[in-house]
């Protein structure tokens, strides 16, 4: 644009710019006095993901001795099924997919929540040893005091909260760093570990064979009681991870300009912790530690929607859609259900971390 003198005017920018700027302007939903602003390319992320993990689902449902199709699968699930199959589909098999669902959408979060705090990629809860914590208190409720599902579960929730407060206090100096916490919970993994191996040593041969196989991850066996454990962490705390999601921006950026904004640091750290913590814990008391979500999906889901900050939603559908595949993947792979969910999600992330790792490596000689 010129002025009155021919000279082009230096704060009007030009048709280009105009158009870059449009192209990545975010969403804005507007309801009265409140509005909610998102990421177009974001939701729609969600969305296809949200898709491909009914999808996954369905396929994982029909898959067995008993093979429906899906659209057999549809039928039932709306109560006009063939014979025989709604006690295979709503009481054998739904249980399952719900869990890998609701499992994968909570350690994805956390995962999320996680790696944004310590600014980390490995900064996970499998690797810094909350996901451990949370495996050792289950396997106390399960091998020295015989407990049940709603037991093994608060066992877990224990020991998940126990260890983040000994890490956190481990790595305290002057506040709580990144780099600290990292190494802080790979000790704490490592002592974690050394403790689990000492439970199966005192258990009997049943137990311990019991404890193993969901040591692993596995989706075997999941019933309605397990999907109301998975589902309970999400409404308590999802909510709570989605509306501190904000806060854990500024973090990103540090703790002297988070302050600078108005976001009280390690009030924050401490809520977020103890969510994504708690997130976590009820996840491994669902279907014991499955491997390496956590540490994939928040990663996997930010190359995806090419968005800045944590993307916890994204994170969570990214990590519902990977379990729910590699289920599928184990019933598909063996022809039965037997094969715990942990193995493939654990040679998936070891190959997701070699490849990251490279990348890093890579990186660091540019």
């Amino acid at each position: 644009m010129k002025d009155g003198t021919g000279r082009r005017r230096a704060d009007a920018p030009g048709r280009a710019g105009i158009r870059a700027r449009a192209a990545v302007r975010p969403g804005l939903l507007r309801a009265g006095r409140w509005s909610l602003r998102y990421d177009v390319r974001a939701l729609l992320v969600c969305v296809a993901l949200a898709a491909l993990t009914a999808c996954a689902a369905v396929l994982a449902i029909g898959t067995g001795s008993y093979e429906l199709s899906p659209a057999e699968v549809l039928r039932t699930l709306a109560g006009d099924g063939p014979p025989g199959a709604g006690f295979v589909v709503l009481d054998l098999r739904l249980p399952r997919a719900l869990v890998a669902a609701l499992v994968g959408f909570g350690m994805g979060m956390a995962g999320a929540v996680f790696q944004s705090l310590t600014r980390n990629p490995l900064g996970s809860p499998d690797i810094i040893g909350f996901g451990n914590g949370a495996s050792a208190g289950a396997l106390v409720a399960i091998i020295l005091l015989d407990a049940g599902t709603a037991q093994t579960a608060l066992g877990a929730v224990c020991g998940g909260l126990a260890t983040a407060v000994a890490v956190y206090l481990l790595a305290w100096k002057r506040g709580v760093h990144g780099y600290r916490l990292v190494l802080v919970g790979i000790g704490a993994s490592a002592v974690l570990g050394s403790a689990t191996s000492f439970l199966y040593v005192r258990a009997d041969i049943g137990k311990a064979a019991q404890a193993a196989n969901w040591m692993i991850g596995s989706l075997n066996a999941r019933d309605w009681a397990d999907v109301r454990i998975a589902a309970l962490g999400l409404v308590v705390l999802g909510p709570v991870v989605l509306a501190h999601g904000r806060r854990l921006t500024m973090l990103e950026m540090g703790d002297d300009t988070a302050a600078a904004l108005g976001v009280p640091p390690e009030r924050s750290r401490l809520v977020l912790l103890g969510a994504g913590t708690g997130l976590t814990a009820m996840a491994v008391a669902a279907a014991g530690p499955v491997p390496f979500v956590a540490m994939a999906a928040p990663q996997l889901a930010r190359r995806v929607t090419r968005a800045a900050g944590p993307g916890v939603l994204s994170a969570g559908w990214t990590g519902a859609f990977l379990v729910t595949a590699a289920d599928l993947a184990t019933q598909r792979l063996t022809g039965s259900a037997l094969l715990p969910v942990g193995v493939v999600t654990g040679v998936a992330g070891g190959a997701y971390l070699a490849w990251l790792l490279r990348g890093e490596r890579r990186g660091s000689r540019l």
